[in-house]
């Protein structure tokens, strides 16, 4: 579950036992949490760009609040140009400084690197596996930590709560909404795999 969203709310996630879903239910409709969970948590996604797109924002909520990356996302895919796979994976010095210099997304080197590694990862499985959610695909079920043992060897700044909440957030690992949500049904019946998990 999203619990790096608390670190700024008035909540002490440590001491208030409290789901993502609980958290959203009382905000309005636009609000970003909101959104996110209504429209996206535990979604499968099936588009390769928007696949790497939450890797990528996955990875920069490293250390930070999910609050921070859902208000900067809409900057942070005008700056990794949508997410386009192909373009990030060519990115050049020219390209790291530009992304260093914009203070509308996370500023951090090794997260930028990453990106950038990983794009060029991601079109590898591509050419072996047709695509990059076929490799996801062909992978799974694993339990979480087979996935973080699989995603360290392949990606880099691919950490436990990292890959967890991607593969949550994605459909292929449970957690992202209690069964009581009336979300939790519309994952499922999209179909997100977690049900499958051994």
């Amino acid at each position: 579950m999203r619990t790096s969203v608390f670190q700024e709310d008035a909540h002490d996630f440590s001491r208030t036992i409290m789901s993502y879903c609980n958290f959203v239910s009382d905000k309005e409709k636009d609000n970003v949490h909101r959104r996110y969970h209504d429209k996206a948590y535990g979604f499968p996604i099936h588009d390769d760009d928007e696949l790497f797109c939450r890797l990528v924002l996955e990875i920069n909520q490293a250390g930070l609040s999910w609050d921070t990356i859902l208000k900067k996302e809409e900057n942070f895919r005008k700056a990794y140009h949508n997410f386009d796979i192909k373009k990030v994976a060519r990115y050049k010095e020219k390209d790291r400084t530009r992304l260093l210099n914009d203070a509308g997304i996370i500023r951090n080197r090794l997260k930028i690197d990453a990106a950038i590694h990983n794009a060029n990862v991601i079109l590898e499985l591509q050419k072996s596996h047709g695509s990059f959610k076929s490799w996801i695909d062909s992978n799974h079920p694993l339990k979480k930590e087979e996935w973080v043992k699989l995603f360290k060897k392949t990606f880099r700044f691919t950490g436990g709560e990292i890959v967890n909440e991607f593969l949550m957030s994605t459909g292929y690992l449970p957690g992202a909404h209690h069964d009581g949500c009336p979300v939790y049904k519309q994952t499922i019946k999209a179909g997100a795999k977690f049900p499958d998990k051994r």
